[in-house]
Parts: structure tokens; sequence; C-alpha cells
């Protein structure tokens, strides 16, 4: 299905001077199916809001289920989730990274990475039996466990997803100078504007749900938060491949510390009235869920916030004053998640003339 997004771009001599987004609505009717299903049924509905970040969904549902029927996952369970997270943080920044390069047009590093990337998708699939919409999630802990087997080809898979980061920083530092300088988001408006994840990271602010409000086994871990300074399409990427070298830490650290026991709690029967909130360090950034409970096993009601609507209002601060040819590479660097958002509406400001174009168009030169 392709989501109704229509972004407006006022242009004058081939730069951008205003720009308005209209987000549209495609209701594929979640939340509302959320208030009709049950508790666990509602796991697998959550999975199926995004490809690419299906665990951190899942996760964050679950726990804030978990803080409704205050039940609490065993140690393992916690450690499987955090494995699993990183994991999936590694895929979505490989694929990022991979698409960025294939809109300036760098074919063989697009090629490199999503091949590479793969290892990490047979990974999972070996782990849930699923490549994307994982299933391994459940309320009060995981489905599955990790066999011997698993963690031993995950420690090896690591060295590689190592030599891959280290690829790609390689080639960042190769690309910088059509990188740095493009589509600035400064400290002050990235704070203003509510940005989360990479975008907010990349304009100098230290923000992670993880460390900031840690869950799962991320209290457990050591790690640094990737912060740089410029606010510009470079910053955001070297936040991202920096971001990919402490995964693979994470998971090394969960590997050599991974607890025994048993990878699931009993649930009770739910409260009569309750709400909750809980949030997530998606690979997008911060993941909100409430959670309203009513007595019955079915919730009353299911509110979720995701990175992409918060990182979207910072478009226009980016794009104004910038040249129209970049405006795919701006776009791609805030890693939008709107399935095949691709056309565009061009104003000349002088004449005050509409040409709606596809953003393919514009990679082209068109």
């Amino acid at each position: 299905m392709v989501e109704p997004e229509l972004y407006e771009v006022t242009v004058s001599n081939e730069k951008i001077v205003d720009v308005d987004i209209k987000q549209g609505y495609t209701h594929r009717g979640i939340e509302r199916l959320l208030a009709t299903k049950t508790y666990a049924q509602g796991v697998f509905l959550c999975e199926r809001i995004c490809g690419f970040c299906s665990h951190a969904h899942t996760t964050c549902y679950c726990q804030t289920v978990e803080k409704v029927f205050e039940v609490e996952p065993p140690e393992r369970a916690k450690y499987i989730r955090t494995i699993m997270f990183e994991l999936e943080r590694l895929q979505s920044h490989y694929l990022w990274t991979a698409l960025l390069f294939h809109t300036l047009g760098e074919k063989e590093h697009f090629i490199k990475i999503v091949d590479a990337r793969e290892e990490i998708m047979d990974l999972i699939e070996l782990m849930c039996g699923n490549r994307v919409h994982y299933g391994i999630n459940a309320i009060g802990g995981v489905r599955g466990d990790l066999s011997v087997e698993m963690i031993r080809r995950l420690r090896h898979a690591l060295d590689d997803l190592t030599s891959l980061s280290g690829y790609i920083a390689r080639a960042t530092r190769e690309l910088a100078p059509k990188l740095s300088g493009i589509g600035p988001l400064p400290r002050e408006k990235a704070l203003a504007l509510g940005v989360v994840g990479p975008v907010l990271r990349a304009s100098g602010v230290e923000s992670d749900v993880r460390k900031d409000d840690p869950y799962a086994a991320y209290e457990e871990v050591d790690f640094e938060v990737q912060v740089e300074d410029g606010g510009d399409v470079l910053s955001r990427t070297l936040v991202r491949v920096k971001e990919t070298f402490e995964s693979i830490e994470i998971i090394r650290q969960l590997l050599d510390d991974f607890p025994s026991g048993n990878i699931a709690a009993e649930v009770g029967e739910p409260p009569k009235e309750k709400e909750e909130v809980g949030r997530v360090e998606a690979p997008r950034g911060e993941l909100i869920y409430f959670v309203k409970s009513n007595g019955t096993n079915i919730p009353e009601r299911v509110k979720i916030r995701t990175p992409t609507y918060m990182n979207e209002r910072s478009l226009p601060e980016m794009l104004r004053g910038q040249r129209l040819s970049d405006l795919p590479l701006i776009l791609e660097s805030i890693d939008r998640c709107i399935s095949c958002t691709n056309r565009l509406t061009l104003v000349d400001q002088r004449t005050g003339k509409k040409h709606q174009v596809e953003l393919s168009e514009l990679r082209r030169g068109v």
C-alpha cells in the first residue's frame, strides 16, 4: 500500500525556499484492532507496523503490557530481547547506509553492504524462524531460546560485522565532502522540534533511551552514546556508523554474561483499570506505547508514537536554503519509515507554477 505523503517545495533558482509537508493518513487500523484483540494477539499486530524495526515494536508493547500486569520477565528473556534488538539495529543501520550510498550513485558500496547484511538476516532467521516479523517476543518473556549452536554462529558473525562496519566507516570518510554541510539542523532547533534518535544525536544532544531509561538488559552492558556536533547529513551518517560498532560490542558483552534459567514468566489476570507508558530506543529513535486496561483480556486503548512522526518535523528546517538536487539526500538522512513515498510538488516562487515529480527524477538530475 502506498502511504500518501506529499512534499510541496517552493523553489527559486534551483534553491529551496520553503517546504510544506502533507503527511496524509492511511489508517491501517492497527490501534483500533489492538482494542479488539487479546493482549497476546496484540503482539503479532504490533510486529507488523514496521518491517525493519518489528522487534522494537513488540518489545515496547510487551514491556508496557508487562507493567500493566506487574509481571517481570526472567533475566535470560531480557538478554535474548536485547540481543535481538541490537541485531535489528545493525540490519536497519546497514540498510540505511546502503540506501544513502545508492542515493549518492555509489552502486558498488550499495551492493557490498546489502550483500554483507544478509549474514544478519540469516542469523535472525536461524534464531527466530523468520527474517522480518521475528515472532520471538511474548508478554512475560520470549517464545524461543538460543541454543549453543546459535550462540556459536552469532559470535563468529560478529567478526564479519566488525569488518563491514569498518568498510562503511572508510567509505563514509571518502564521501565526506559530498555529505558535509548539507541539510543542517542546529542543536537548538533539534531540541525545539523534538527530534529523536540519530537525528537528535547528530545535532550534539546526548539522548538515548537505552541510557536515559534502561530496559531489557541494557543496565548490564557498557556502551557509549554516539554524538556528533555538525547536525548535517555527514553527522547523521557518522552517528549511525559508530552505533554499529557499539551494537556489536553490546552483543558480545551479553553473550559473555548470558544467564541460565527460564525464558518466560507466568502472566496473571489483567487489572481492572490501569494505564502505563513504555518507551524504547528503536533504530530510528524513541518509540512510545501507551496501554490502558479495563479488567478484561482486551486492552481498552493502545496508542503508538513512532520516531519518524517526530523527525519529519525537522525537514523544513533542513531543506530551506539547500539545493533542490540535495533534497533526496536530506530526506534519506533522517531514515523515514514511510513506504513508497516518492512524490514531490515543485513550486516556482516567481510564477507560482506547480509541477509534480518523482524523487527519482531529482536523483537523475531532471
